[in-house]
């Protein structure tokens, strides 16, 4: 929907010249890291404050402008493009720490706080807010899009992290939920209906986190094993031990071609796991230990572990690249990337069955995932201007929704919906998604909040 003159007028009334209808700003805003076509919005707007973004939600409530909120533009299933143009929110200017309560373990800060730039600022306390999604999100989208990742096996996601936020709704009405108190049974958890609702209800301009103390110990390790059902059956059995891993991630023989390549290892081209190990050095040693037993018992390669801080992050950094790493495999090619999440017991029956979907496609896939928490990545690399393999990824990529439902899972456990999964949604809540659709209605009755994301 086109933006009227004397729309933008307000708007840059508002915004002044943190408003633009620059061709060059408007492409940058245009779509996010993902497979899906570009849509870009008509204007895109910085606003610098809470009172800035309801005036801005007034104005496009009034007039029926679609509203897109941004916030670093990491997102993979189209959960940013601007479908019906419209103005992109982009929140990254309001990237404040507000408070940092040390005793309480919690801080309040603003949406366009990076993870990066948080735990940059924490380090002289001791603590760490530990979601780690990988990309330098920033706290209001990963809270949008109920971000997970490497940590989330130990910590939980953002649903788990999440205190309180101060959101402005389509109307510009500004309304604050939950508190900084750990617990609460007064009245309807509205911090947790927000998070993961994409912008699609309002826009998070505050948010309260739980923080954690820095380990005494990290420690780093690295198995390969013969198959995948062996690296993946570990992983279910030392969960179900109770066994307490902070991160660990599976890699297939595709993926480690490509992350050996991209970030320069030299690790066997093999189902691979990396570990990550937090507590005191005693309870790290003994953790280690435990893990290398069972590591054995599933005939793998002896774990390689170390405390060199270096190690660790070189380690991590290759993973939290795989994405570029898949990329760099094909040029001018595209990642077709999904997720799915399945009860742990179900993880190694669900990849394989999607491994044997793979055998024999024409193009480069990757299976990578958090698989602590029963989630897991398909990232197929494709042509994006080859109508059959798009078609052929389609394809695979319905196969994958439809066994990962049938075994009691999620179509997606990080990712979020944006428009590239909204079919899905009805395969995987039935009726429930007619109570959603009353939800979205009833907060956004004019349709202006992310339209055509996360509902069909």
């Amino acid at each position: 929907m086109k933006i009227e003159d004397s729309v933008k007028a307000k708007l840059v009334d508002i915004l002044g010249d943190r408003f633009s209808v620059n061709p060059s700003m408007i492409q940058q805003h245009a779509r996010g890291e993902g497979h899906l076509p570009e849509a870009p919005p008509d204007a895109v707007g910085f606003p610098i404050s809470t009172a800035e973004v309801s005036a801005v939600l007034k104005v496009c409530s009034a007039a029926g402008i679609p509203v897109i909120p941004w916030g670093a533009g990491t997102s993979l299933e189209g959960n940013v493009s601007a479908l019906h143009g419209g103005l992109c929110v982009d929140l990254s200017k309001m990237n404040e720490i507000h408070a940092v309560n040390a005793a309480d373990l919690d801080a309040t800060v603003g949406p366009g706080v990076t993870r990066k730039q948080l735990n940059t600022y924490l380090r002289d306390t001791g603590l760490f807010f530990p979601v780690d999604p990988g990309a330098d999100a920033t706290i209001g989208g990963m809270a949008a899009t109920r971000a997970s990742g490497t940590n989330a096996v130990r910590y939980g996601n953002m649903k788990a992290n999440v205190l309180a936020l101060e959101v402005v709704l389509p109307s510009g009405d500004i309304i604050r939920t939950g508190s900084r108190a750990r617990k609460s049974a007064a009245g309807y958890d509205l911090t947790s209906l927000f998070v993961g609702s994409e912008g699609t209800l309002g826009l998070i301009t505050e948010v309260t986190l739980k923080l954690y103390g820095l380990p005494e110990t990290i420690a780093s390790g690295v198995s390969h094993f013969p198959t995948v059902e062996a690296a993946v059956s570990l992983v279910t059995e030392a969960v179900q031990l109770g066994m307490p891993l902070a991160r660990v991630e599976f890699l297939d023989e595709q993926t480690m071609v490509a992350v050996n390549r991209f970030s320069k290892l030299d690790l066997p081209v093999a189902p691979t796991l990396f570990f990550e190990f937090h507590g005191s050095p005693v309870s790290v040693a003994d953790q280690i230990e435990q893990v290398s037993g069972l590591i054995a018992s599933h005939s793998g390669a002896p774990l390689l572990s170390s405390t060199d801080i270096e190690e660790r992050n070189r380690l991590w950094h290759a993973r939290h690249e795989a994405h570029y790493a898949l990329l760099a495999m094909r040029p001018n090619s595209r990642v077709y990337g999904t997720d799915a999440c399945v009860p742990i017991s179900k993880l190694a029956e669900c990849i394989r069955s999607t491994r044997e979907d793979l055998e024999r496609v024409p193009f480069f896939v990757s299976v990578i995932g958090h698989v602590g928490d029963g989630n897991f990545h398909l990232g197929m690399v494709i042509d994006p201007d080859d109508h059959a393999e798009f078609e052929l990824a389609e394809e695979i990529h319905d196969r994958l929704i439809e066994r990962t439902l049938r075994l009691g899972g999620t179509c997606s456990g990080e990712h979020g919906i944006g428009y590239g999964k909204t079919k899905y949604m009805q395969w995987e809540h039935g009726d429930a998604l007619g109570t959603m659709v009353t939800l979205k209605r009833a907060f956004d009755p004019g349709n202006i909040m992310n339209p055509g994301k996360l509902l069909p």
